[in-house]
Formats: C-alpha cells, structure tokens, sequence
C-alpha cells in the first residue's frame, strides 16, 4: 500500500472513531432530559438528520462504504434518542 493511501485509510479510521465518540457525547444530555433538565432539541434533530443522509450515500455507492456507515449511526440512534427526550 503506497504512503498516501494508508495516510487516508488513517484519517479516515480517526474521522469514524471521533464521529461516532461526538455521538456518544449525547449520552450526559439524554440523562439530563431525562432528569427534568431539558436540553435544546434542534441540534440532536438536524445531526440525526444529518446522519441519516450519510447512511442512505454510503449505502447507495456501488460499494458500500462502511466508515461512512458505522460513523454515523449511532447519530441516527443517539440523536433521536436526544431529540425525543429533550420534547417529552
């Protein structure tokens, strides 16, 4: 494998891992909400939505492109999870 192509499979595993730890970052806001202290709803909904773009592209490239896929989601999860709990 040539340098610059594992540079990128590099920055693309560090991309997925951060991606999917600013997705467990809802976690301490979902049990907030949970514990009466609500939180904006906005943001989780747009990065949900977000999220799910990302899955429906990378599942639609003629090769799948899992990173992209596991990246994002625990966003669809989490922020749905985040979003229902900051309007119950």
């Amino acid at each position: 494998m040539e340098k610059k192509e594992r540079m990128v499979l590099v920055f693309g595993r560090i991309a997925s891992v951060l991606s999917v730890l600013m997705y467990v970052s809802y976690i301490p806001q979902i049990m907030n909400n949970l514990a009466g202290n609500k939180g904006n709803p906005i943001q989780p909904m747009v990065a949900m939505v977000n999220c799910i773009f990302w899955v429906i592209y990378a599942t639609m490239q003629k090769k799948k492109d899992y990173p992209i896929i596991i990246a994002n989601v625990p966003g669809v999860f989490l922020g749905a999870i985040t979003f229902i709990t900051a309007i119950m």
